[in-house]
């Protein structure tokens, strides 16, 4: 899936208030791609990720997903794109605290009405779980599990539904060092095995450096 953005823009408020978050960012992100994006607290990362992800709407510009302005679609519509087609993971996890591991990383797949997804959804699931590490902690509460078993619990969800591109927002920026490096490697490892394309924001160095192509992002521009 060919992403490309251009001249995007976000502005908030208007008048004295008037804040411009993003300005005229233009970026393709190629099927297949693994790109970091890095930056300072303020810088725009954040913004520009909800805007490449269809969470935010932009004040300027047009992203478009194989050649459709995803933008030109209903609250609906876009909702419903988000669901089947991209994955996310945020610094903070989001787990629901009175479903198991299990269940939160079905939710996807229950809120959007299937019961499976990548062929035998048994096996897809097995296989994505044994890959994180989470085969024996499926039935865990999220207060049962570690920092960064619960990020891996969230990685698993934002895979379930087949998303053909996965955006991820500090992804290691609630762990330790080694939880960190261990969650970076299931990505890069679940990037080369399902062909995902991935786009990592994150404000360190040493995380933007694992990425094939690296952009930083200042004042609310990219370079």
């Amino acid at each position: 899936m060919l992403i490309e953005a251009k001249k995007v823009s976000r502005i908030y408020g208007s008048g004295e208030n008037r804040v411009t978050a993003l300005q005229e960012v233009s970026l393709e992100i190629k099927p297949g791609d693994f790109l970091s994006i890095m930056g300072p607290s303020g810088s725009g990362k954040s913004t520009l990720l909800h805007l490449l992800s269809g969470l935010d709407r932009p004040t300027a510009g047009s992203l478009l997903y194989d050649g459709q302005d995803i933008y030109g679609l209903s609250d609906k519509e876009l909702s419903a794109f988000r669901r089947r087609r991209i994955g996310f993971i945020f610094q903070q996890f989001h787990l629901l605290p009175v479903l198991t591991a299990q269940e939160n990383i079905l939710m996807p797949l229950l809120l959007d009405g299937r019961k499976g997804t990548e062929g035998s959804s048994t096996s897809y699931f097995e296989q994505l779980t044994e890959m994180l590490g989470l085969g024996d902690r499926l039935n865990h509460l999220p207060c049962e599990l570690s920092g960064g078993q619960q990020q891996r619990v969230a990685i698993a969800r934002a895979l379930i539904a087949g998303p053909e591109v996965i955006f991820a927002d500090e992804p290691t920026g609630n762990l330790d060092s080694r939880s960190g490096g261990e969650v970076m490697r299931m990505l890069e490892e679940i990037h080369q095995k399902f062909q995902k394309t991935l786009v990592v924001i994150t404000h360190d160095s040493r995380i933007a450096e694992r990425a094939k192509r690296q952009f930083v992002i200042e004042d609310g521009r990219l370079a």
